[in-house]
């Protein structure tokens, strides 16, 4: 059995709010070890995470995935190493953010390249977008390299803003 847990994390973006799912009978069940990530979101992020009820705060539980984004929004990460949660999206999302982890630190890439890598070219450079959209775990899975292909910011959950935030922090375009 499976414990939604969450936890707020102050953050250059806002307050995130993380949540995770903790197994009653396993190593995640007193809360300090941590837990697996489902979702990070910031305030006002489409299609976001909410508090619901039920759901467990336990701040202790996301004590590494907290370290984790403080040296990354401080310059001295750039990658993030924590479970996730499986089982969110689709099978086609989920190869969309496959891909979105596999593009490199400080660099962009366009829709349009993010459809090629997932057979989705042409028309599906629009799916590839929504699916984009839909990934719960902003910054961790870093949907903020994904421009348009003039170079542009275009489309992000957390707001345009942020994704020249995050592109900054990383040196790239923005």
């Amino acid at each position: 059995m499976t414990t939604t847990v969450y936890a707020r994390v102050e953050s250059p973006l806002g307050e995130l709010l993380l949540v995770g799912e903790a197994v009653a009978d396993g190593p995640y069940a007193a809360g300090a070890a941590g837990v697996r990530l489902r979702s990070l979101s910031v305030p006002g992020q489409k299609g976001g995470a909410v508090v619901q009820d039920g759901w467990r705060h336990a701040p202790e539980a996301f004590a590494e995935v907290a370290r984790q984004l403080e040296a990354y929004f401080a310059g001295r990460s750039t990658r993030f190493d924590v479970p996730l949660a499986e089982g969110a999206g689709t099978e086609f999302q989920r190869r969309v953010w496959a891909a979105l982890e596999s593009i490199p630190y400080g660099s962009t890439v366009s829709y349009g390249e993010v459809a090629a890598r997932v057979g989705s070219s042409g028309a599906g450079v629009r799916a590839v977008g929504t699916a984009i959209g839909r990934n719960p775990l902003l910054v961790v899975r870093p949907c903020h390299r994904v421009i348009g292909a003039d170079g542009a910011l275009r489309g992000y959950a957390g707001g345009l803003e942020r994704k020249k935030l995050l592109l900054g922090i990383e040196g790239g375009a923005g």
